[in-house]
């Protein structure tokens, strides 16, 4: 493996998709008092604008699973900022209820943001970064892609997607001195994970997946679990016996995502609705 070269933060480029709220507003708000230059993509212009006039970022639009506007939003902040230091693929959506009862439509939504969304965005700028010979890109994956949860399956299906995608190919560009980080929260306090209690798993606060998204850059782990014992503890279910394993997730109800708070998540799933419409036209 080629030594990676070292980025400082100070002054250089991160680009961040789903860069409007949660996670995404605040892994901005974290480069940006490091001093890096915060290019922001979103589907919703009108939030990222806010976002971009509230933190000193700039602002663009962005459909991630769209590879010719994922493509554009990138050239855009490069002419603006220069090549790409480092990418955030964050963004993402997550539907939940039975997978018997979720439409295609919505399990293509699922897969083409957050998995094509992050091919998009990696074949975009990795080329660049092989030519630098420097270059980091950052997943938001999730627990959820080690962790099987029912009335996730598809969530599942996408988050395991993008863990093995990000270190399948980490190990292909080791030697070019480009790396990938895969970051794993556990549910995150954010529209995504509205309506859901999912205790004993906590809810950790989006500037703590966006403190790992900036150490990730200083020690370009492979993985990052956060909370990190949550990731520890997801590692370890593979070795209980699955009768035993069973009575576990029957204790701790396991199956709460089965059920979600409607009205909580009601928000959240009116714009999740929006967006498959988007999708289907």
């Amino acid at each position: 493996m080629t030594r990676p070269a070292r980025i400082d933060l100070d002054g250089a480029h991160v680009v961040i998709t789903g860069g409007a709220r949660g996670i995404g507003r605040a892994t901005a708000e974290a480069f940006l008092a490091r001093g890096a230059r915060v290019s922001i993509g979103d589907l919703d212009l009108a939030a990222a604008t806010r976002t971009a006039e509230e933190t000193g970022a700039s602002a663009h639009q962005v459909d991630v699973a769209d590879a010719a506007s994922y493509d554009a939003f990138v050239d855009a902040a490069e002419a603006e900022h220069g090549p790409v230091d480092v990418l955030v693929n964050n963004a993402g959506v997550m539907p939940s209820g039975a997978f018997l009862e979720q439409t295609p439509a919505t399990d293509r939504l699922t897969m083409e943001v957050n998995v094509q969304g992050v091919l998009n965005g990696m074949r975009r700028v990795l080329p660049g970064m092989v030519e630098r010979r420097r270059g980091h890109v950052v997943n938001i994956a999730s627990l959820a892609g080690k962790f099987p949860v029912p009335g996730l399956a598809v969530y599942n299906a996408s988050k395991f997607a993008v863990v093995g995608l990000t270190a399948a190919t980490r190990l292909e560009m080791a030697p070019h001195g480009v790396t990938l980080t895969a970051i794993l929260p556990s549910a995150v306090d954010t529209d995504l994970a509205s309506g859901f209690d999912m205790k004993p798993i906590p809810k950790v606060k989006p500037g703590d997946i966006a403190d790992a998204v900036v150490d990730s850059v200083r020690n370009r782990a492979a993985e990052i679990a956060v909370p990190r014992y949550v990731g520890a503890l997801a590692a370890g279910t593979h070795l209980v016996p699955v009768p035993v394993m069973d009575r576990v997730r029957k204790v701790v109800r396991g199956d709460r995502a089965l059920h979600p708070d409607d009205v909580a998540r009601a928000a959240y799933t009116a714009r999740l609705d929006a967006a498959t419409d988007r999708s289907n036209r």
